[in-house]
């Protein structure tokens, strides 16, 4: 499974404070240390309401790839911030993210293909984030019909069926699984999966334990990729293991520090 760290977020009040600052050093130490607790890619967002957004973003990836080819996943809404991001990565990138809305679709996948990145397509559009899976599959159907329009093939998408959070929505983390499953009837090969695994536990009191628990039933479904946070040791022995019993990893008796 493909593990996206979700820690280099100006959200984040220390991440944040060091991109106003441009504390180049505290960023390449932290996005090292990420990858150092597991995650093979680094979600990279400047924060939200940020008026120096492109710039930001610019500086922010520039700084991270100074350090590590790891492959960087440029998380905005703004489409100027994207591309800002997407012009400075020299190492292979993901696009965080489309949604199914046409006008959104018309302007990410031609950015998409003409930087050969990867894309994340979220299953929501004008209506908002359907309320079943079946749903939420047509949706995904129509966006890799439209990738596709625009020359960019099934493998290069990573679809998102949308976490919502249990203490508000409870019904949907069984419709989210579903889904999943019904994503990798679309192609053959099946196109791979992603969530953001923190919503689903937002609000709650025992978040870790919520992330850990869902995590596993997804990877039962098999989910592909999450942007999770490396840094709970927990939450990376339950990768570990999901990777060992999906048969992507060799077993060994010692198989969490191998």
């Amino acid at each position: 499974m493909l593990v996206i760290s979700e820690r280099v977020n100006g959200l984040f009040g220390a991440v944040g404070k060091a991109i106003d600052k441009r504390d180049g050093k505290w960023i390449q130490e932290h996005a090292l240390y990420q990858l150092e607790c597991g995650a093979t890619v680094l979600d990279v967002n400047t924060g939200p309401g940020r008026e120096d957004g492109p710039a930001a973003m610019d500086w922010l990836v520039r700084t991270i790839q100074d350090v590590t080819e790891a492959t960087l996943c440029i998380d905005t809404p703004g489409l100027k911030t994207m591309t800002a991001g997407l012009r400075a990565a020299k190492n292979p990138v993901i696009m965080n993210s489309t949604t199914a809305e046409r006008k959104r679709m018309d302007a990410l996948f031609p950015l998409c293909r003409e930087h050969g990145a990867e894309i994340i397509c979220l299953t929501m559009d004008e209506k908002g984030i359907p309320n079943d899976a079946e749903t939420r599959t047509e949706l995904a159907m129509t966006m890799v019909t439209v990738a596709m329009e625009h020359e960019i093939m099934p493998d290069r998408l990573l679809l998102d069926p949308l976490v919502l959070p249990i203490k508000a929505a409870q019904d949907q983390g069984m419709k989210v699984v579903k889904a999943i499953g019904m994503f990798q009837a679309l192609n053959e090969p099946p196109i791979r999966t992603v969530v953001g695994l923190s919503n689903v536990s937002n609000g709650c009191k025992d978040r870790p334990m919520v992330n850990r628990t869902y995590l596993a039933m997804l990877l039962g479904a098999g989910l592909s990729a999450a942007i999770l946070d490396p840094e709970d040791q927990l939450l990376m022995e339950t990768v570990k293991t999901g990777q060992v019993l999906r048969n992507e990893k060799l077993y060994c008796d010692d198989f969490l520090r191998a």
